[in-house]
């Protein structure tokens, strides 16, 4: 049996997620077809959670498990789930939903693996120094975005124009970082990565 799962993120950068939860589907022994709707290109200008739910709702299909990404951000964590629990109750009720929400951004399951990083940065030989936080550290940093921006262009070890060529390029290298990372890696001993795979393997492993 086929499951419908539908993939809503806060952006096309978010869509490596996707990878990881195929995955996890493997390792459930559960076949599924992930959707990934672009939030930009939904009929609904309400870029809530609700709004977004309304908008793949209204696509018409039926679906067994909706996994939602949302930042924690300030928020925090328990803010995020009682937002998205509200939505699914409001917009999906009765459907099963699973939770995808990096602390504080997903950035900051990007930020451990140097090794990825500066392979990413095309450099994978390169010996300047990368700021690499602990993984106590990062889901504490304020703003891991900029963080892994920098991280990217000091790895690369560019100078002038070709640097600034890679820092435009971020959008893409963040999205290829989300979708190679590696879940034995670093990242698998941040509570929020480790709370995303229990969340979806369960949803998952509730499928019929």
């Amino acid at each position: 049996m086929t499951h419908r799962v539908p993939f809503l993120g806060e952006g096309t950068s978010d869509l490596g997620i996707v990878t990881h939860i195929q995955r996890l589907a493997e390792q459930c022994e559960r076949t599924i077809r992930i959707t990934a709707p672009d939030v930009e290109m939904l009929p609904s200008p309400d870029r809530s959670v609700a709004g977004k739910l309304a908008s793949v709702r209204h696509l018409g299909a039926d679906y067994d498990l909706v996994v939602v990404h949302r930042d924690a951000d300030n928020a925090g964590r328990d803010a995020r789930l009682h937002e998205i629990r509200s939505a699914m109750e409001a917009v999906m009720p009765g459907s099963a939903c699973a939770p995808a929400i990096p602390v504080r951004m997903t950035e900051a399951w990007l930020v451990l693996d140097e090794a990825q990083i500066r392979s990413m940065a095309s450099n994978p030989g390169g010996k300047m120094p990368l700021d690499i936080p602990t993984w106590k550290e990062a889901e504490r940093i304020a703003d891991p975005k900029t963080l892994l921006r920098d991280l990217l262009v000091t790895a690369s070890g560019l100078t002038g124009r070709r640097r600034k060529d890679l820092a435009n390029r971020f959008p893409r290298l963040r999205a290829l970082l989300l979708e190679r990372l590696d879940p034995q890696g670093p990242v698998c001993r941040l509570s929020s990565w480790q709370r995303f795979e229990e969340d979806v393997t369960a949803g998952l492993a509730a499928l019929p």
